[in-house]
């Protein structure tokens, strides 16, 4: 009866990674995997399954909230049904009086039981049978639920560990690495969303065959829900993030952002200072135009180019410094930086254009000061999604001979953290102070610039 149901609802109900990870038979699995492509569903079918056949077995969820579990149970009945296989659903049962342990349980026929138990490590103590932490990361602790629930599997019983990322300080993700580095006994599933996306997750929901367009859209949609990249990356893509080692936390950012910041016609006529960040192909050629206003460094213009040649880049800085009365500029001399600010010198003058290597010790010099001025705040900056997450997306990490080091994940939106480098370059331009020596321009009748790469 089993092998029978089982062979249908393999060839209808789920997409191929549920179906591969239910062809999966190891005693010992792991999952890390994106928010709501159907796992509780996929692993609730195989724990009715393991419960009803021929060597049938207790099943044991713990789950990371009540919510959580009763969906688990929904889930277990539809499949009971499926399989036509006789079972009780026994609602909110007492395990233990004494200690005040229960759980939500469907008995079968044949006498064994599905339970699901809320994140208490205690609830497992004395229990024999399948063990399943679900959504094991936002459990409450992991340690203590891993000494509990783990001797439960002692006599030859399957484990299963599924769970979205949360940080990379908790048991989960050590455990996520220890299988990735194949090290242990747990057999890992990773699934992303574009994973579950390239297996039919959206031809699913929409009930037929997606187009590209609409996968796009979903995907999109996704990252847009999320609010950020590193929610979208540990929500959906099975990246751990840690942000103890963002250099700029989002509440620091966002105290730091104005409406008026970014604004080209608020412009009033101050010592402006422009950083240049260098791309050709890639990443994002930005150029920052800071506003000295008092001691605060407000942004008056943000320009981000991609793919652009380098005649059009000039023409930028060009429309800047004939905009505002621009007195210092540093420039990104590294790699192919170096003709390029050569060439800036020669054009705009020694004492304008200043070329920054980005050394380690420079590139931890500008962003202590970056992260002094938000700290202070004596920055503003528009409240732009990308300038904002390329911001947080730095890091700072320490080499093994203990030199800090400041970099980033190169992302879609954010290119190389381009916006960062570009503002920390605005404000060493604004740290040396004004050029010494007369510099010739003219300033424009002030007016906004909405042109190509502006936010």
């Amino acid at each position: 009866m089993v092998s029978s149901a089982d062979s249908n609802a393999r060839g209808g109900f789920f997409l191929p990674y549920q179906e591969a990870y239910l062809a999966d038979e190891s005693r010992l699995k792991i999952v890390e995997k994106s928010r709501r492509i159907g796992f509780t569903f996929v692993q609730s079918y195989e724990d009715v399954r393991d419960c009803i056949r021929g060597k049938g077995m207790d099943v044991w969820l713990s789950s990371a909230d009540r919510s959580a579990a009763e969906e688990y149970i929904i889930y277990c009945e539809k499949w009971f049904k499926m399989f036509q296989a006789a079972a009780e659903y026994m609602g909110e049962v007492v395990l233990d009086e004494e200690k005040d342990i229960k759980a939500l349980q469907i008995r079968a026929a044949n006498g064994f039981r599905v339970n699901a138990l809320t994140s208490n490590p205690k609830r497992f103590r004395s229990k024999g049978g399948k063990v399943v932490l679900d959504e094991y990361a936002f459990h409450d602790d992991q340690d203590a639920m891993w000494k509990a629930a783990s001797p439960a599997i002692t006599w030859g019983f399957p484990m299963r560990i599924l769970s979205t990322h949360n940080g990379q300080s908790c048991r989960y993700y050590r455990e996520v690495m220890k299988a990735k580095r194949q090290e242990g006994r747990f057999k890992l599933h990773t699934i992303t969303i574009e994973d579950a996306v390239r297996g039919g997750l959206v031809d699913k929901i929409l009930g037929h065959p997606s187009s590209d367009e609409e996968r796009a859209n979903f995907l999109a949609e996704c990252r847009d829900i999320a609010g950020d990249e590193d929610a979208y990356l540990e929500e959906y893509m099975c990246v751990a993030r840690d942000s103890a080692m963002a250099w700029l936390p989002w509440d620091l950012i966002t105290s730091c952002e104005d409406d008026n910041a970014g604004r080209p016609e608020l412009y009033q006529g101050g010592p402006v200072y422009v950083g240049r960040d260098i791309s050709r192909r890639g990443d994002l050629a930005v150029f920052w135009a800071s506003e000295m206003v008092g001691d605060v460094l407000w942004t008056r213009e943000v320009v981000a180019l991609k793919n652009a040649p380098f005649e059009e880049q000039d023409q930028v800085f060009d429309r800047m410094r004939h905009t505002y009365r621009v007195v210092r500029t540093c420039w990104d001399q590294t790699g192919m930086g170096e003709p390029i600010v050569e060439a800036g010198k020669l054009k705009y003058g020694q004492l304008l254009v200043e070329g920054v290597l980005f050394t380690p010790p420079n590139k931890q010099a500008m962003s202590t000061n970056i992260k002094q001025r938000f700290e202070d705040k004596k920055v503003r900056i528009p409240p732009s999604r990308r300038i904002r997450e390329s911001h947080h997306s730095m890091r700072r990490m320490v080499t093994g001979t203990g030199i800090p080091s400041f970099d980033a994940e190169r992302s879609q939106l954010t290119g190389h953290a381009d916006d960062y480098w570009g503002h920390a370059l605005s404000i060493e331009a604004a740290e040396a102070g004004p050029a010494v020596g007369p510099v010739h321009h003219q300033v424009a009748e002030v007016r906004r610039f909405p042109g190509k790469g502006a936010f």
